[in-house]
């Protein structure tokens, strides 16, 4: 019984890999920049695919008239729920810096004569 139960613990405690999607928690025109955020409950680890974090920073980016966003530094990871010294949800932010100028086809091929 014992053989079959350390096995079991052992997977338990490793915690479970979740894919996360993170939204946006803080947006700044006037910096050019757009944080997103998830949480992770205790023993969670998150991924978060990283297409679509950047395409949900571009579009907010684009809104302000910015062509794309570019990450920057390292998740930001906070302890969100404490109890005693233990850790029981996590927050995760990612920033993204704008870059560039879009350009709006529709007027900038319309003849100005």
């Amino acid at each position: 019984m014992l053989k079959f139960l350390a096995p079991a613990l052992l997977l338990l405690l490793s915690g479970c890999t979740i894919t996360k999607t993170p939204t946006i928690v803080d947006a700044n025109q006037t910096t050019g920049t757009v944080r997103l955020g998830y949480n992770l409950a205790p023993l969670q680890k998150g991924k978060v695919d990283s297409y679509s974090a950047n395409s949900t920073a571009t579009r907010q980016c684009q809104q302000w008239g910015f062509a794309t966003a570019l990450a920057y530094g390292n998740p930001i990871t906070t302890c969100s729920v404490v109890s005693g010294t233990q850790c029981l949800a996590k927050s995760v932010v990612l920033e993204y810096q704008c870059r560039g100028i879009a350009i709006n086809t529709t007027t900038a091929a319309a003849p100005w004569y």
